[in-house]
């Protein structure tokens, strides 16, 4: 310390100024934020920022074509630079033995020290400035009163609708064309996330529906709390105050039983919690947005960045009132969209007057920010922030767009059935994250692409007029570019082949009987759920979106049944009527008539059936002519209807591609042998895909029978491939017209100004008892619960 207060009284001599480096003056005061002057006066210590002035070049991430690229490359670039930079720091401060923790995503080292350790390291060239690390009270809603539950049934026992703001949003209508968020996920920072909750659990992407895993899956980022229910780095997730679990609801929620909360309850959820209670740091929150750059471990090791969320969802504010600087969190958003991350953030909740949209990280270019509207309408809330930014001199507009988010119903952290009702542009937010889950689902080229994607729901947002804070738009400094309408949004651009699902063969116990979710564009695969039969030979979608399987192949009489691709539940149609049938090719002609591919287990000659999708009979069948005990009978229609078959390679058979005409069962080879195909599919755009049971996937010519690897899904006994009805062809929208929307001055302002203890102050308005729903067994679940009816889908307003 001896050499700091030398140093200390070299600086105070010439006013902290005269000091110089290569002949340039140090002005250290200018360098220090005044929350660190104040809270470092008369001895005291505080934690505050050193923020190098050296950063790191991520332009070179633009040009990166997948999510994994831009990752990768953010997540060296930003770590590469700070431990190169930082080096001669973090030595000076072990040598002092000062407390200090190290961050990459935004090049700083959070440091526990006086004034005199401020000064010291401000006066190096190498420091850009220093900031605080004060604590941020976010004011969080209470539970609204009970008369304001509009989708609660008259049992209360649970709803008896969708919920309305999900409703409003017309994500059920993209349900219904097979897209609910599979393959996407997103990520909660927040309060934490009551992870058991029965709206939750089968979503969260660190169970598996056996074991929970919460490496790479979880965070904590509270280390010094006092008294929190959750403790201090919790090693699972855990919520202390409800927020958290009710805003992560909003985006992927859904019991199974009837409580359809969620905007994609096809994406899966991982966490991070920045909050104590309702008590945030600029460390707290910047340590959340590294972890998600690059999740690790529990207790920080190993981390990787193709494990980072594709969303995140950020319903907080870090305000300059309490000594957040405007540009504390920039370059960490920054950081995160570079890697191809989407940053949701909430408009906040101080409005009606203009310029309120004023605390990080709403105010950001870099940020999707939300605005609030009241549920079922299309006007603004009353507390929802306003823009123009002021706060960092932009005048930006914002919000970008509005969504549902008063009377909001969804799951909290009392116990694992229970739900409320809350209010605020923190329940808007959530409906826009799990509204780009639900196009990115759809759109996967999309997933990399945050302008694009960005304006896919801005240019199809139904455009709400106001002149209040600015020009009537769009957008306005009200509404945005309008009330977001994800089926506009998803059925805007040309469904791409891009998607696939997957089905597993062999016993249930050994893995089979899985439906899985397979991403071309990024070569991955993700579990959906669980059947809880044997031998998931195959899969097909009919016209309007149910997905029918199959089971039972050669081992047992087949079962027909449709299945939940949310989550692979199953409801049983009836055994096939043929016992001697064992199907291993199904799908749909473009009359709508159901084939099958089968080996007669009595005949030992593959056939051609057709089948009643609504009971299991077996309406026709037709021997193949020459297929043997050698067919494996996955088959495909192209565009005209020409139908495919596959076969396997046994019996001398040398071919393992056929035509099939289907009025002689005459079998035409198409190519060599080369691999066992288990199953065939086209893509809308054409593609034949053809799949191994051992998981690679391929693309194959169909006229000549040319395979061309694509990758390995990792999938063990892939049987069954099938690819979801694309979205119509939108026609040509017309420009909106603009709504003049009325003041809404029958709506009372419902400003949120009680600051939440960790128990809810409020009974949740509706409490199913329903228990959560038992994992399939071999005996699996009938009776699923209803989903939304796909066609005619209802006229947006």
């Amino acid at each position: 310390m001896a050499a700091i207060g030398a140093l200390v009284a070299a600086l105070a001599s010439s006013d902290a100024v005269g000091q110089r480096v290569g002949g340039n003056p140090i002005n250290i005061a200018n360098k220090i934020a005044p929350w660190v002057v104040q809270h470092t006066s008369y001895g005291q210590q505080a934690e505050f920022f050193v923020v190098l002035a050296d950063r790191a070049d991520l332009s070179e991430a633009a040009s990166l074509q997948t999510k994994a690229e831009k990752g990768r490359f953010v997540y060296q670039t930003l770590s590469e630079k700070a431990q190169r930079t930082q080096r001669p720091i973090l030595q000076w401060l072990r040598e002092r033995h000062i407390e200090y923790q190290s961050f990459y995503i935004v090049n700083a080292i959070l440091v526990k020290g006086t004034r005199q350790i401020a000064d010291a390291l401000a006066a190096r060239p190498d420091v850009a400035r220093v900031e605080g690390n004060p604590l941020i009270h976010n004011n969080f809603p209470e539970p609204d009163p009970a008369d304001q539950t509009p989708s609660q049934s008259t049992s209360g026992e649970r709803p008896a609708t969708i919920e309305p703001g999900v409703a409003y949003t017309h994500a059920p209508d993209v349900w219904a064309q097979g897209f609910t968020g599979q393959g996407i996920v997103v990520a909660s920072a927040d309060t934490g996330v009551r992870w058991t909750h029965n709206a939750l659990k089968p979503h969260y992407r660190g169970w598996d529906g056996t074991n929970a895993d919460h490496d790479y899956n979880w965070h904590d980022s509270i280390h010094d709390s006092v008294g929190n229910p959750c403790g201090n780095d919790s090693p699972e997730p855990c919520d202390d105050q409800a927020h958290g679990t009710h805003t992560t609801g909003t985006m992927v929620g859904d019991d199974g039983a009837g409580n359809q909360i969620g905007m994609a309850p096809g994406a899966k959820w991982i966490g991070c919690r920045n909050m104590d209670a309702n008590v945030g740091t600029p460390a707290r929150y910047i340590e959340c947005m590294q972890w998600f750059l690059a999740p690790t471990r529990i207790g920080g090791g190993d981390p990787d960045p193709t494990k980072a969320p594709d969303i995140t969802n950020n319903s907080w504010e870090c305000p300059p009132s309490e000594g957040c600087s405007f540009d504390t969190l920039q370059a960490a958003v920054e950081s995160q969209a570079a890697a191809g991350i989407m940053m949701m953030s909430a408009a906040q909740n101080s409005g009606p007057g203009c310029s309120t949209v004023q605390n990080p990280p709403g105010i950001y270019e870099a940020t999707y920010s939300v605005g609030a509207l009241n549920t079922g309408t299309d006007t603004i809330a009353g507390f929802s922030s306003r823009g123009p930014v002021t706060a960092d001199g932009s005048n930006r507009i914002k919000p970008d767009i509005t969504a549902p988010g008063t009377g909001t119903r969804s799951c909290t952290n009392a116990s694992d059935t229970s739900y409320a009702n809350f209010s605020g542009t923190s329940m808007a937010t959530p409906h826009i994250s799990g509204a780009m889950a639900l196009l990115w689902s759809a759109h996967s080229n999309l997933k990399h692409q945050l302008t694009a994607s960005r304006d896919a729901l801005n240019n199809t947002a139904v455009f709400i007029s106001s002149t209040d804070c600015g020009d009537a738009g769009p957008p306005n400094n009200v509404y945005g570019w309008g009330r977001v309408d994800i089926l506009a949004a998803v059925n805007s651009i040309p469904i791409q082949s891009g998607l696939l699902y997957g089905s597993t063969g062999g016993l249930h116990d050994a893995g089979g009987g899985r439906l899985w979710l397979i991403d071309i564009a990024n070569q991955s695969a993700s579990l959906i759920g669980d059947t809880g039969f044997d031998r998931l030979g195959a899969i097909t979608f009919d016209s309007k979106g149910t997905l029918y399987g199959v089971s039972g192949a050669s081992a047992v009489q087949g079962t027909l049944m449709t299945i939940d691709p949310t989550n692979g539940t199953p409801s049983v149609i009836g055994l096939l009527s043929d016992p001697n049938a064992a199907v291993d090719g199904l799908r749909f002609n473009s009359q709508g008539v159901l084939y099958g591919g089968s080996f007669n287990n009595s005949t030992g000659f593959g056939e051609l059936l057709t089948i009643d999708p609504s009971n299991g009979n077996v309406l026709s069948s037709l021997t193949l002519a020459g297929s043997g005990n050698s067919f494996c009978p996955g088959i495909a229609f192209d565009s005209l209807d020409t139908l495919y078959g596959s076969r396997g390679n046994s019996s001398g058979h040398t071919e393992d591609l056929d035509l099939i005409d289907q009025v002689t069962g005459v079998l035409t080879p198409v190519g060599p042998m080369e691999v066992v195909i288990s199953d065939i599919v086209f893509a809308a755009d054409g593609t034949l895909y053809g799949s191994s049971p051992t998981g690679d996937l391929y693309s194959i010519d169909p006229a000549t029978g040319v395979k061309t690897l694509l990758f390995n899904t990792g999938i063990a006994q892939l049987s069954g491939l099938a690819v979801a009805p694309g979205a119509p062809t939108p026609t040509p929208t017309p420009t909106p017209t603009a709504t003049v929307t009325p003041t809404p001055t029958t709506t009372p302002i419902v400003t949120p100004t009680v600051t939440p203890t960790a128990t809810p102050s409020a009974t949740p308005t509706v409490t199913p008892s329903a228990t959560p729903t038992a994992s399939p067994t071999a005996t699996p679940r009938v009776t699923p619960r209803p989903r939304p009816t796909p066609f005619p889908r209802p006229t947006p307003p």
